[in-house]
């Protein structure tokens, strides 16, 4: 599932055509994940100008949007959900939403991530994407956008692209219809782009001493990370679909536009 090659937008993304259950696909060109948008051009980027994008769906935190602004297109529709608003509110901000900031600082790395503390924490986070209440209320609105039947192609993103927004495409294509292996291997296909990107900082990182385990971790995505997600999902829904439905609020006629509108038939020319 490789990134399109874009110059202004890091980790981005297509998530069609990923197979699904009876022979359907994804449709290409309506549902795009990816890093941050603050440097994005669709004027000088002729693979951005092609998407089209008409709705861009924002899970950052207010602090990484306003250090971070997206630079979008006039007449884009933006929709913003800070899925870590509950962390935020307990005074605690996972690495996940600050990955520049324990980049730039080894000793406070080590103290706060070293000794596989990295891991564990962000397994915590990724409990906590299913858990908290501003995580369901944001993944809720973003699947109620997903349903709107004017919302074009739409573009979900956080800060690398990885850790919010990757739960974010694990439960659509979760519930369109794609198979455990399918998420997995969408999810972890985004390391070499998220990696590529943060490069510099990680070479400047461990150029200073920074334990590479740690940098590593940071800016990477592992199978335990989703599975954490997926293991909390089964403990307090038993499924997918009622996770969907009873945590997140999202009504099976919502699901069932979602379907409608973001599948099609494997083998057609779109």
């Amino acid at each position: 599932m490789p990134a399109i090659p874009a110059t202004s937008v890091a980790n981005l993304r297509d998530l069609g055509p990923t197979p699904l259950a009876g022979g359907r696909v994804v449709r290409p060109g309506l549902l795009l994940r990816s890093g941050q948008l603050d440097r994005m051009d669709a004027a000088a980027d002729p693979a951005v100008a092609a998407l089209d994008v008409r709705t861009v769906f924002d899970f950052r935190t207010e602090a990484e949007r306003r250090a971070r602004p997206d630079r979008l297109p006039p007449g884009t529709r933006v929709l913003a959900a800070d899925v870590l608003a509950d962390f935020l509110a307990s005074g605690t901000v996972p690495a996940a939403a600050r990955l520049r900031e324990v980049l730039a600082d080894p000793a406070a790395a080590e103290r706060e991530l070293g000794g596989g503390r990295a891991h564990a924490l962000f397994a915590d986070t990724y409990r906590a994407f299913v858990s908290t209440e501003s995580a369901r209320r944001g993944y809720g609105a973003f699947l109620e956008a997903l349903a709107e039947p004017d919302a074009g192609t739409v573009l979900f993103h956080c800060t690398a692209g990885k850790d919010r927004t990757g739960w974010a495409a694990a439960i659509v294509l979760g519930l369109l219809g794609a198979d455990e292996a399918t998420v997995e291997a969408e999810y972890l296909s985004v390391n070499a782009a998220v990696r590529q990107a943060f490069a510099p900082l990680v070479e400047g990182f461990t150029a200073q001493g920074g334990d590479p385990e740690i940098a590593l971790t940071v800016v990477g995505v592992t199978r335990e990370y989703l599975a954490a997600a997926q293991d909390e999902t089964a403990r307090r829904y038993g499924s997918l679909e009622r996770y969907v439905r009873d945590g997140l609020g999202v009504a099976d006629g919502t699901v069932a536009r979602i379907r409608d509108r973001l599948t099609g038939p494997a083998g057609r020319s779109w």
